[in-house]
């Protein structure tokens, strides 16, 4: 095990930086999407409460790995929408921002449902308060419900941020070279499965628990009192 380590080290640290780097830009994608599609689920306006329940209900219910094929596939190669500049690795950096923009859709739908349930938990009257001072939906959402509803999610959030990390492993399906496509490489070249997939369960216990326990450690210190 040790060797393979030494042997693939530097392969390992670039493999699982790309981990990284997948898993930060989804977050921030599907943090601001989830938001936004969370107040369109509680707003006055039926219709797009109705978009907002269709856009959780489509893509919770969609396999994720359909998703990033589908943004790979069907936006780059079929329809040619690109979002990075030609050059000599533009193949490359599309087929990352596809899987970004695949594993953001994806979660922000978790996102969603869990802010919607952090909404519930805010007293009424607090609302009821904010539009009695004159407050617009969108403002008494902003300053009033929202800060309230992300103190009680910081535990369920980190839980569905820390499944962005694991789930970032189906890029590889598209050829990004992140942990899980060198996993498959090494098992390619290399006789010891158990060792290499020691290896990398290992790199993903390094990332997730200290996650983890920074989320459970800001979900006591924040927690809203009752």
């Amino acid at each position: 095990m040790f060797n393979l380590i030494s042997d693939y080290h530097t392969q390992l640290l670039d493999a699982f930086w790309v981990t990284i780097k997948l898993t930060l830009y989804s977050a921030v994608l599907a943090l601001v999407l989830g938001t936004i599609v969370a107040g369109m689920r509680v707003a006055p306006v039926p219709i797009a409460r109705l978009l907002g329940t269709a856009y959780v209900n489509v893509f919770r219910n969609t396999p994720l790995t359909l998703i990033v094929i589908f943004c790979s596939i069907g936006l780059y190669s079929t329809l040619g929408v690109k979002l990075a500049a030609a050059g000599p690795n533009d193949l490359a950096e599309n087929n990352f921002r596809f899987a970004v923009l695949g594993l953001g859709v994806y979660t922000a739908a978790f996102v969603c449902e869990s802010l919607r349930a952090g909404i519930n938990t805010v007293p009424l009257g607090q609302s009821e308060a904010g539009r009695s001072l004159g407050l617009t939906f969108l403002q008494n959402l902003r300053l009033v419900v929202l800060p309230q509803a992300f103190r009680a999610i910081i535990g369920p959030l980190g839980s569905v941020f820390i499944a962005l990390t694991k789930n970032s492993t189906v890029a590889s399906v598209i050829g990004v070279g992140e942990a899980a496509l060198l996993m498959d490489t090494m098992n390619e070249n290399e006789a010891a499965p158990l060792a290499i997939g020691a290896i990398f369960a290992l790199g993903f216990v390094v990332l997730t628990l200290p996650a983890g326990l920074l989320f459970g450690w800001l979900a006591k210190r924040y927690e809203v009192a009752r």
